[in-house]
């Protein structure tokens, strides 16, 4: 029997969040929108997701009001909108608790920094030296010390061995 996709019984936050974002690939596809991915070739090449499934995880969050579909002249491609923009602390927290918790020795796989002033931001996402926790549309994200650096050569992962800001397209 398949699993439903809704906590009907819960009356609980949390559990209305996971109906949007807790089916498997969901946090990953936006995780690549924060790093500024906006193609559905780029997203299916960078996290080797069946198109079946990235199809339906793409109208999901368009439907949840997370993504914006729009034209362009050789097809058309997703962003985020305010309410997927607003998710930014909680991926940011979770990825944050998987380096922390299951990271490699040698550090962390990205380093986010204040775009203002150059800081790597803390685990909390705050700059140490303007005091501020800069939106994602204001930090760099940059390979860390634990990076498997070239182990894959997709669009995506070519373009984020370089430091990029967030939200900016890659593409």
């Amino acid at each position: 029997m398949a699993l439903g996709k809704d906590y009907a019984t819960q009356d609980c936050s949390l559990a209305r969040a996971l109906e949007v974002v807790g089916e498997r690939w969901t946090l990953l596809v936006l995780r690549d929108f924060f790093y500024g991915v906006r193609r559905f070739g780029d997203l299916c090449a960078h996290l080797d997701i069946p198109r079946a499934v990235l199809t339906d995880r793409l109208k999901s969050l368009v439907a949840a009001g997370l993504l914006e579909r729009r034209p362009r002249p050789s097809g058309h491609e997703y962003v985020l909108t305010e309410r997927g923009i607003a998710l930014w602390p909680a991926v940011f927290a979770l990825a944050q608790w998987g380096e922390h918790e299951f990271g490699p020795p040698a550090g962390p796989r990205r380093v986010f920094s204040h775009a203002d002033c150059g800081t790597a931001v803390t685990e909390s996402g705050l700059c140490p030296h303007c005091r501020t926790v800069p939106g994602p549309a204001d930090l760099v994200v940059s390979l860390g010390p634990g990076a498997k650096r070239g182990h894959r050569d997709d669009p995506v992962s070519v373009a984020l061995r370089e430091p990029h800001r967030l939200l900016t397209p890659l593409t």
